[in-house]
């Protein structure tokens, strides 16, 4: 599953010197998520993002027990590796690579980069958490060395707890992050001018 093409925009992979790799919500798509991109400071960069089959990374909530969704998530985790061994091979390094993910797809961002963690240009998750019914320490390895992150989130939100918030903020400052909360008081289950303010300021600037 989630083998479909990827789908670029922004500048072309060979001549592009960042690329940011996009991940679609629930029920989103590539387009969707793409269309973020002309609100970002990114029109230097090579734009990448894969398809959830049927526009779902996994069926259950990110707050199940992992092995109720698997064997998508293990799926979607490659699915993220293959765009960024895309962006390796056109001779992109690791520092110069970005993610950005919405809701769901904030959730998979945020559990890939935990799971390698190393020096990344920067992460953006609007909405979202470490993945598992508990977060499961020996998942997550590597060294951020100072890596950027923001997190943006609504309080409450209907999907993902403020508190599963709170601690993978924790976890991810751990591994080296310069991780950057903020938490907005019924914001609702969106992206707010605000947050794409913030994530320009701190990571696309």
């Amino acid at each position: 599953m989630h083998q479909e093409p990827l789908r670029r925009a922004g500048q072309p992979l060979a001549t592009a010197t960042k690329a940011l790799i996009l991940l679609h919500g629930r029920g989103g798509s590539p387009a969707d998520i793409l269309s973020l991109a002309r609100h970002l400071h990114v029109s230097d960069f090579a734009l990448l993002a894969p398809q959830a089959t049927q526009n779902t990374w996994y069926p259950n909530s990110f707050l199940a027990p992992p092995a109720q969704n698997e064997p998508w998530l293990s799926d979607a985790l490659a699915a993220v590796g293959r765009a960024v061994a895309e962006a390796e091979t056109a001779g992109i390094s690791k520092d110069n690579i970005y993610f950005l993910g919405f809701s769901q797809g904030a959730c998979l961002t945020l559990e890939y980069v935990a799971r390698h963690a190393t020096r990344y240009g920067g992460v953006v998750a609007f909405t979202g958490g470490l993945i598992g019914d508990q977060l499961y320490a020996t998942n997550y390895a590597g060294d951020f060395a100072g890596t950027p992150i923001f997190i943006g989130t609504s309080d409450p939100d209907f999907h993902v707890p403020v508190e599963r918030v709170r601690a993978s903020t924790k976890l991810l400052t751990g591994l080296g992050a310069t991780v950057t909360e903020r938490i907005y008081l019924n914001m609702g289950h969106t992206i707010s001018q605000e947050e794409i303010n913030v994530a320009n300021s701190l990571i696309f600037k």
